[in-house]
């Protein structure tokens, strides 16, 4: 038998999580009897939720003991949740998936037939058009993807999704990157590993709203760029020499100007626009340096990725335990 681990970060979703759920063991149930080799566990990811969610996961975790669940202490981000999630799976296969359902389960079986016989260590989807969001966020992810595959040597695709079935090689390798900032689609592309792309088109939300605003997808890109690429590092190098060539030529522009021509040269308006043009790219270039010192500063400390608060595991025990205790107070009564 094969277990297949079925990754789900969340992160309120309590108006998604039923019908996920209903959803998922659909088409797992359909798969165990097409592909009799195959077990499921589903292990979900509570990154803090501030709604329902965890006495959702409890009640699902009650009622099958097929789910799994890990409740962060606070709210990581979804970057920790995968990881936690590619951690703690069992599976020979592990799917990652959000639980919006925007991530259709409906492909599942399709994935799971290109890596079972081995020709592909991952199957994922592709958006081919992102039908439902605006314009001017659709237009910056493009940009993003453009940028990033020219300024890094990790090709990136775009539309390339986080839902994913691997290997558990692949997922063992994107493990063994355990670095403390994050991007899994980088790191997705970094450890390599043969990958087929499903096409799809772009899925709505049936419920709830997404979590992630154009400012926090906007600090995601920047996290990719500079876990993925140095040449940032290489703009404070190329500013000071087409600085140092422009003040060259608007030199020589002004002895010309003065000599040639007699005409005064401006002092205060020029020296004014020397100074704030000096200043911000050397503000620029600092801030630069700052953010990859800071990124750098982050890895030294060590910090877990992420910390558990509660399992289902520990959430079993402790209600057994509570049973026990009422059950021994039942008794106690029952005897007097």
């Amino acid at each position: 038998m094969k277990l297949v681990s079925v990754v789900v970060p969340c992160y309120n979703e309590q108006e998604v999580l039923p019908m996920f759920y209903e959803e998922i063991t659909k088409v797992t149930g359909k798969m165990s009897v097409d592909f009799p080799e195959l077990e499921f566990e589903y292990l979900f990811i509570n990154d803090g939720s501030k709604d329902n969610t965890l006495p959702i996961l409890r009640s699902l975790a009650d009622k099958d003991k097929r789910v799994r669940y890990i409740s962060f202490s606070r709210n990581f981000g979804k970057e920790s949740g995968m990881y936690a999630g590619l951690k703690n799976a069992k599976g020979d296969y592990v799917v990652v998936m959000d639980a919006d359902l925007q991530h259709p389960p409906s492909f599942l079986p399709q994935m799971y037939s290109y890596v079972r016989d081995g020709e592909f260590d991952c199957a994922t989807t592709r958006r081919v058009n992102r039908k439902g969001e605006s314009k001017i966020r659709s237009w910056f992810a493009m940009k993003f993807y453009k940028i990033m595959n020219k300024i890094s040597q990790t090709e990136i695709v775009d539309g390339a999704q986080d839902f994913r079935f691997m290997t558990r090689q692949m997922v063992d390798a994107i493990l063994d990157m355990s670095e403390y900032n994050r991007f899994s689609k980088g790191i997705f592309s970094w450890v390599g590993f043969r990958t087929r792309y499903l096409p799809y088109e772009n899925v709505e939300r049936p419920a709830g709203t997404t979590s992630w605003s154009f400012w926090g997808l906007f600090k995601y890109s920047l996290e990719g760029i500079m876990a993925f690429s140095t040449a940032p590092l290489a703009i404070s190098s190329l500013l000071g020499i087409i600085s140092c060539i422009i003040a060259f030529i608007l030199m020589i522009i002004t002895v010309i100007k003065t000599i040639a021509f007699g005409e005064d040269v401006a002092g205060y308006p020029t020296t004014i626009c020397v100074i704030f043009l000096l200043s911000g790219l050397q503000l620029f270039c600092t801030g630069i340096l700052g953010q990859y010192l800071a990124k750098t500063y982050l890895e030294t400390k060590k910090r877990p990725i992420y910390i558990a608060q509660e399992t289902e595991e520990i959430y079993r025990a402790r209600k057994q335990k509570a049973e026990e205790k009422a059950s021994g107070e039942d008794t106690s009564d029952s005897e007097k």
